[in-house]
C-alpha cells in the first residue's frame, strides 16, 4: 500500500511551532494514509466519492474499476455513458468521469505532467473542469501528488478539527490564515493530524 510519506523531522518542526498540534502528535503517533500515486485515477475517484459514505464510493470505484479494468482516459472513452452510470452513480457524475477523460485525451489537462506545476497552477488547472472544485484539486495535492504544504479551509473536518484543537466556537478565515501560515511547510501533515482530531 502506497502511503504518504512524514517522519519524525516534519513532526519535531509542528510540536515546535505549535504546542497544542504537538500534544496531538504525541498523543496520536504516525499517521499512515493512503494515497493514489495516478493522478488521473485520483481525480476519478475524487469525483466518485463526492457527496457519498467511504463505503458507498468504495463499491461504485470497484465497479467501475471492473468494467474498465484500468481506469484510464482510454477506457473511460470507449464506454457509453450508461454503462459508466450502471457502477451507481447519478448521470451528472458519469458525465463529470467522461469528461475529464475528454480533456486528458484532448491534452486540455496532461495528468502526467501535473507534477512539474506548483500548487497553485494544479488547482487552477483542475478546478477549471466540470466537477473539479478547489477541495477536490487540494485532496490530488496531499493524496496523489504528496505536496507537503496543503490545508484546505474548503474541507469542513479540518476546521472542525483546528476548531477542537484550539477550543474555539467558531473559526474566522483570519484565524484559518494564522494556523495554515504556522504549519508551513508542513500543512498537509499537520493536516492529517486535524482529521483524526475532527472525528475523536
Amino acid at each position: 500500500m502506497d502511503i504518504f510519506k512524514y517522519g519524525q523531522e516534519e513532526m519535531e518542526y509542528l510540536k515546535k511551532r505549535d504546542k497544542k498540534l504537538g500534544a496531538a502528535i504525541e498523543k496520536i503517533g504516525l499517521i499512515k494514509r493512503k494515497i493514489t500515486p495516478d493522478p488521473f485515477t485520483a481525480v476519478i475517484s475524487s469525483v466518485i466519492s463526492q457527496q457519498i459514505s467511504t463505503k458507498a464510493a468504495e463499491t461504485v470505484l470497484n465497479r467501475l474499476s471492473k468494467l474498465l479494468e484500468n481506469i484510464t482516459p482510454e477506457n473511460i472513452a470507449q464506454k457509453d455513458l450508461s454503462e459508466i452510470k450502471s457502477c451507481g452513480m447519478s448521470e451528472r457524475k458519469a458525465r463529470y468521469i467522461t469528461g475529464i477523460a475528454e480533456a486528458s485525451l484532448s491534452g486540455e489537462v496532461d495528468f502526467n505532467s501535473l507534477d512539474t506545476l506548483t500548487d497553485g497552477e494544479v488547482i487552477e488547472k483542475l478546478s477549471s473542469l466540470n466537477g473539479v472544485g478547489i477541495w477536490t484539486a487540494e485532496m490530488l495535492l496531499i493524496f496523489s501528488l504528496c505536496r507537503p504544504d496543503i490545508v484546505s479551509y474548503n474541507d469542513l473536518a479540518i476546521r472542525r478539527g483546528m476548531m477542537k484543537l484550539y477550543g474555539l466556537k467558531e473559526l474566522s478565515k483570519e484565524d484559518f490564515r494564522k494556523y495554515r501560515k504556522r504549519y508551513s511547510p508542513y500543512g498537509s501533515i499537520a493536516s492529517l493530524y486535524l482529521w483524526v482530531l475532527s472525528v475523536q
